[in-house]
Formats: C-alpha cells, structure tokens, sequence
C-alpha cells in the first residue's frame, strides 16, 4: 500500500467525528485538531450546546470545526452529514464512526427490541458512517483513514452485555471486511477496541447493571474513576481491571490516521491494561 494513501500534502486534511459530545468522541476530535486537521462533530440533536462548545475548544487550537447534529442510524443523516462536511470544507479524509450506546440484558429476560435499539446505532449506524465515507473518499481519488468504535466486549462475550458484545463484535468484522474491499482504494479501515474506559456511558452502565440511583460526576475524579473501575470489575468479572481515561484512545487513534499507519489496516487494536490479551 502506498504511503501517499491519506490526501495530497498541501491540503489541511478533514475528519468527522461521531458521538463527539463527550467521553471518547471528543478526546478523538481534539486530538485530531491538535494534530493540524479541521474537525466535523457530530452526535444526536440534544447533544448540539456540547458539540458548540468542542468547536470552540477546536478554533482555540487553530483549526476550524463543525457542528453537525443527527442520527448515525438514519441513512438520511449520514449522507447528510458526509455533504455538509464537504460543502464546508471541502474534502474528507477521515472518518471516526465513534458513536455508541451501551446496553445489554440477559437473553432470557431481555425484549428483542431492546437489542434492536443498541444494533441500531452501534452496527447499523457504523455501516452508514462506513459507507458513505468510503463513497466520498473514493470519489475524490486520494485515500483516506476509516475508523470504528469496538471493544473488548467485542473480543470477548460477558454475561448480561449480549446486546453490546455482539454490537461490537460486528464492527471488528465489518472492519476486515472493508478493509479488503476499499484497500485498491488506498483507504485503509481500521477499530479500536478499548477496555473500561473512565465516560459518562461507562458509568451509566454501571448504574443500570447495579440498579443504582446516581452517580455524582461533581465528585473528585479519584472517586468517580473508583466507582467505575468497581463495578466494571463486577459486571465483567474482570478483577484486576484498570481504568483509563479516553486519551488513551484518542492517541491511538491519532497514529492511525496519520501518513506513518498506511500499512496498518484490517485491525482491531485494544488498549485495555492487559484485562483481554486479543
């Protein structure tokens, strides 16, 4: 694969990010902004003062931004989303299908639709994200970095995260199958799939498998991260599980879409503090 496969070298190059509003969505976008890329951000219509205020933080580094509020499950969204990025700015080189809802339940007391309400957003949504970038990338002739949003629930089953586990799982395949289709394309496909990882839907998760009433995220970061890392070791019997903060991905991230990973593509990589060795 050639190492010319992101863009040409004199364009500040362009990404989307989905699901931006926080956690490991905007730890991505920053990150990419402070690497000299303008930034599209996206998430769910509520989301929108969140993704204002990241296009702010994006401007601060140089660069410019764009809020783009809508569905990934919609393909009417995602084709929308691709269009106003590049009547914005231009061009797409990267794409960061990030966006994600956590759910799970046991199979024999969950409702289907439940799991169709994760499959929705965490499967469906990353096909779109995929495909319509790959659309435009191709299109324009000059490579590009496609990246999706896995997990070690999507290298291992935990009990009671069905819905989530096979969520994640299709993306890591979905990767390596695109990743075969759009290589004459010099557009390279890749996943990252990180243990727990300290964000609002870690936590989230965390009250629901537990039927907790509230977690306050006033407290000390030290006391939030101790929740967490707890009752993540819980639901997933993981008892020397580690907490990282959502930097980790986002430096990961950074390589990936960076001139020097062309010959990485096809892979689900996980930062995860040694709880799953993939």
């Amino acid at each position: 694969m050639s190492s010319t496969s992101t863009s040409a070298p004199a364009a500040t190059r362009v990404a989307i990010v989905t699901g931006a509003s926080q956690g490991i969505g905007r730890a991505i976008a920053i990150r990419l902004a402070s690497d000299g890329l303008d930034v599209a951000v996206n998430d769910i219509p509520s989301k929108q003062s969140q993704l204002e205020e990241i296009v702010k933080e994006i401007q601060t580094l140089g660069r410019q931004g764009l809020v783009i509020p809508g569905d990934v499950s919609k393909e009417e969204d995602v084709i929308a989303m691709v269009e106003k990025t590049v009547e914005k700015f231009g061009r797409l080189d990267v794409m960061i299908a990030n966006a994600g809802v956590a759910g799970g339940g046991l199979l024999l007391d969950t409702e289907i639709s439940a799991w169709e309400s994760v499959f929705d957003v965490n499967i469906r949504g990353v096909i779109l994200c995929y495909k319509y970038a790959a659309k435009q990338m191709v299109k324009q002739g000059f490579g590009g970095r496609i990246i999706g949003a896995s997990s070690i629930c999507g290298l291992n089953g935990y009990a009671g995260l069905g819905a989530y586990c096979i969520s994640k799982a299709s993306v890591r395949s979905l990767t390596q199958t695109v990743s075969l289709e759009l290589s004459p394309y010099n557009i390279t496909v890749n996943a990252y799939a990180p243990g727990i990882i300290q964000t609002e839907m870690s936590a989230i998760t965390c009250l629901t498998s537990f039927n907790m009433s509230t977690l306050d995220f006033h407290l000390s970061p030290l006391t939030v991260l101790s929740h967490v890392s707890y009752n993540h070791r819980q639901i997933m019997k993981i008892p020397d599980a580690k907490v990282g903060q959502p930097t980790a991905v986002a430096s990961l991230v950074s390589y990936l879409v960076s001139p020097e990973a062309h010959f990485t593509t096809g892979q689900t990589i996980s930062m995860n503090g040694g709880a799953v060795f993939n």
